[in-house]
């Protein structure tokens, strides 16, 4: 059996919903150590308050600032298609990608939502709009929603943009010494921590709910498969699918999510 690349995993399942400062019941955290089996983290020790995203993203950066290899995932989408891209004639570079959304859509602001950054209340979120009927390449082969397609049931709309400018603080934090997978390539760098984008759908019927809710259970379901994917010797395959030379072009503009082939 490989060697784990990894001593710590962390599966994020996210909300879009509110401001960045709202504890919000959909927003749930796993985080496992070694070969020990998932637990929640709780933003207090009596587990009775819930995560916003500015105590999470703080909480994940003070993790990641301990130098213990850590892969993280989390249910959102980390870039476009390739049709926004080309609507805007954006530069065809993930930094850059993140740096303009951050400028258009600042929904990590105190009090900011999606919504008023959407209806152009705050932000310059219009000019920076999409279609529902864009998808990504992975988004499509492997039956998610557009991460335009607001206000429906499943989507994960609200959740990608309300939570890409927390990416693009993780960047200005660790430049690409915490890997965005597969923005700064496929494969891993040894010893370093990574992030990557997850659906967890593709796994949930693998593992029992038992009691948890469906946001825990999601973000448990990443937590668990990332650990036992790198424990038993089969991360590195959905790290380095096998894509025709097309579908990785698109990829290295969209970003593909762990576990679609």
């Amino acid at each position: 059996m490989a060697t784990p690349a990894f001593q710590r995993y962390i599966g994020i399942d996210y909300s879009g919903a509110a401001t960045p400062e709202k504890g919000l019941t959909g927003l749930r955290v796993y985080r496992a150590e070694g070969d020990e089996s998932p637990g929640e983290r709780r933003p207090t020790a009596d587990g009775r308050r819930h995560w916003s995203r500015r105590s999470l993203a703080e909480w994940l950066m003070d993790t990641l600032d301990d130098p213990v290899p850590t892969l993280v995932g989390i249910d959102h989408g980390f870039a476009f298609p390739v049709a926004w891209h080309e609507q805007y004639g954006m530069a065809r570079a993930w930094d850059g990608f993140l740096a303009d959304f951050r400028a258009h859509y600042p929904t990590d602001l105190p009090g900011v939502s999606v919504q008023q950054v959407r209806d152009g209340t705050i932000g310059s979120g219009p000019a920076r709009a999409g279609h529902a009927r864009w998808r990504r390449r992975a988004e499509a082969r492997v039956g998610a929603k557009s991460v335009f397609h607001f206000d429906v049931p499943g989507s994960v709309a609200k959740s990608t943009h309300a939570g890409l400018p927390w990416l693009w603080h993780l960047r200005q934090r660790y430049g690409d010494t915490l890997h965005a997978w597969p923005f700064d390539g496929w494969r891993l760098p040894p010893g370093r921590s990574a992030v990557a984008e997850i659906y967890p759908s593709i796994w949930s019927a693998d593992h029992p709910r038992d009691e948890r809710t469906p946001d825990q259970h999601d973000a448990y379901v990443v937590a668990r498969t990332l650990q036992r994917s790198d424990r038993e010797g089969w991360l590195r395959p959905l790290l380095e699918p096998v894509l025709d030379a097309d579908t990785r072009a698109a990829a290295a503009l969209e970003g593909w999510i762990l576990g679609v082939t």
